[in-house]
């Protein structure tokens, strides 16, 4: 029978990699408004955006993808202000390709508008709450001041974990 130390390197190395499986966040591209995967004026008061954000959760390094008719809509990033007030005068940032991709590269609320004139008011208008991955992999997302918590994400990272666990058990059982 072969002696422990035969294994050790071997079982380090297994063990080391399921723990780095475990750990892993992937980054996801996310179109925005899921399914309908359209940016444009909700088809209906009983559809928002927002309520479609509140059923996912968004990771710094993740990237919004917005699919708009190009020189016929917009996205815009604001303020809370502006979001809230249907601003378009002064946007962090503005897009107008109609395939837009936006990286969220910082945690905490973000805000983005239809440019389209009326298109905001009229319920084209999104915020949502980015957290950290550390946070996301291991605890609640935070309850944000300004709006409803997100809900738990996809199943990716939930099978991430399952390889990491797996790997774990299966190096636990190399020791017998």
């Amino acid at each position: 029978m072969a002696s422990f130390s035969s294994y050790s390197l071997p079982l380090t190395i297994l063990l080391s990699i399921s723990f780095f499986f475990l750990l892993s966040v992937n980054a996801n591209e996310v179109t925005v408004g899921g399914k309908l995967g359209d940016w444009k004026i909700p088809p209906s008061s009983s559809y928002s955006f927002n309520e479609w954000a509140q059923k996912a959760r968004f990771k710094v390094g993740d990237t919004l993808v917005f699919s708009y008719e190009a020189g016929k809509d917009s996205v815009l990033q604001v303020t809370r202000e502006a979001y809230e007030k249907c601003n378009t005068t002064s946007p962090k940032a503005s897009y107008t390709d109609g395939n837009t991709k936006v990286k969220l590269e910082q945690p905490g609320p973000v805000y983005f508008i239809s440019g389209k004139e009326g298109h905001c008011q009229k319920g084209q208008k999104l915020r949502l709450v980015v957290v950290t991955p550390r946070s996301s992999a291991f605890s609640p997302a935070p309850s944000p001041s300004d709006g409803p918590a997100v809900a738990p994400s996809s199943g990716a990272a939930k099978l991430t974990s399952v390889f990491g666990i797996v790997g774990l058990l299966l190096g636990f059982l190399a020791l017998f």
